[in-house]
């Protein structure tokens, strides 16, 4: 069934890899990204940055090159090195908070992802999985696993809690406090097991990174045309993922900012939002959703708490079960006007580690002028949501695990 393969990575040498490993580029302010490499060179962001360099901004196929270009260098300055034979690496994450995350980077296949196995939850925007497929085109590797989660499996668990006694090959810390390691499973026995027992896994599911699962498949689609004698097994056919079991998702809230009431006056508002939600007052005090179809509101230099009036809402599918979606229903479409939740403007998004004082403090400063904190979604409305074949709003999961880039690497010419 799921064909969860080991391959080949490109990997820092041990000495280095506290120093290349990255956040994802756009996570990074631009004064936090030229402080880090102004004094790291061993930084994946120099990679990822090729304009840096020449201390200009570049863009579409120049920059691509670049990347490239910036890639081969650290493999031939011998920073990257290529394991001999395909592996599978079990990678574990133990954040701030003592939260521990553990699963395998492996190669899922695309077929899957076209076939239905791999399932997805939310929509994706054509231009950028295009913009990202011709990225990947030309730099010929992708270095940030997509997040892929399936359900626990007593053998899988069998296998990593084993290979996790033994000294990791990678242990680093960051300056977020997160704690990283790294084993490599290069023996056949063990390899054949894991791929044997993922093979009896049904249906695995994208917890994130749909925009790097789409490109990846448009890619391989690309590929296999200019390929004349195309197999399936070539690696470009794979992506590169992270496979965590679903007891170890996390998943937080997206709250949302609105910029005005859509020419509605504050009490005017209240009374249209009367009409879903039992609506109490809350002053200074922050409230947060304790559990479903609660929402926390700031408007004003005050809290509301929102219980959604069940006999009003209609829930018919799972997507209707989705607080994201109830808030789009019952107050940014019809009351708000705001139809489009990619490209409105009135609209922006602040994920729930953030906090709702941060939500607070935007609208305070007047950058906003009400917010909304929603409950987190589960995994199994997430599921729910895929199996029927619905997609959530935008911006409805903020999920953990968050990947260091740099530290494995997927080529799709040479992996396997």
């Amino acid at each position: 069934m799921a064909k969860i393969y080991p391959f080949k990575a490109v990997r820092p040498t041990r000495d280095k890899v506290s120093l290349v490993a990255s956040r994802s580029y756009q996570s990074y302010t631009p004064f936090e990204r030229d402080s880090r490499m102004d004094y790291n060179p061993y930084s994946f962001l120099h990679i990822v940055n090729p304009g840096y360099k020449y201390q200009k901004q570049i863009s579409g196929e120049e920059r691509y090159k670049l990347v490239r270009n910036r890639y081969h260098e650290f493999k031939e300055d011998e920073i990257f090195v290529q394991d001999q034979t395909p592996c599978y690496y079990v990678y574990k994450i133990v954040n701030r908070d003592q939260e521990s995350f553990c699963g395998i980077i492996a190669a899922a296949s695309a077929d899957d992802y076209e076939a239905d196995h791999i399932k997805k939850h939310e929509d994706t925007i054509t231009h950028r999985e295009n913009t990202f497929k011709e990225y990947l085109k030309t730099v010929g590797f992708n270095a940030e696993p997509v997040l892929l989660t399936y359900p626990d499996n007593s053998t899988i668990k069998e296998v990593i809690d084993k290979v996790t006694q033994a000294r990791s090959e990678y242990e680093f810390t960051t300056t977020y406090r997160d704690t990283h390691y790294l084993w490599k499973i290069d023996d056949m026995t063990i390899i054949e097991k894991l791929k044997s027992a993922f093979s009896e896994i049904s249906t695995i599911y994208i917890a994130d990174g749909h925009h790097r699962s789409a490109s990846s498949y448009l890619l391989a689609k690309d590929l296999e045309k200019e390929n004349n004698n195309h197999s399936g097994k070539e690696a470009y056919n794979f992506f590169m993922s992270y496979l965590i079991p679903e007891s170890h998702v996390k998943i937080y809230g997206f709250n949302r900012l609105i910029k005005d009431l859509n020419g509605l006056s504050k009490e005017e508002f209240l009374i249209r939002l009367d009409e879903w939600f039992r609506i109490e007052n809350r002053g200074t005090h922050v409230y947060k959703p304790s559990k479903p179809h609660h929402f926390s509101m700031y408007l004003d230099g005050e809290f509301y708490s929102l219980y959604l009036r069940k006999t009003r809402y209609q829930f018919k599918t799972s997507l209707d079960e989705l607080d994201a979606q109830i808030l789009y229903q019952a107050v940014l479409n019809p009351i708000l006007n705001i139809v489009d939740l990619r490209t409105d403007t009135r609209i922006e998004y602040s994920h729930g580690k953030n906090d709702i004082v941060y939500m607070k403090n935007e609208v305070d400063k007047g950058n906003f002028t009400l917010g909304f904190s929603l409950f987190p979604a589960t995994i199994s409305q997430m599921k729910n949501i895929a199996k029927e074949g619905l997609t959530m709003p935008p911006k409805s999961t903020y999920i953990e695990p968050k990947l260091r880039s740099g530290i494995t690497i997927y080529e799709f010419e040479n992996s396997f």
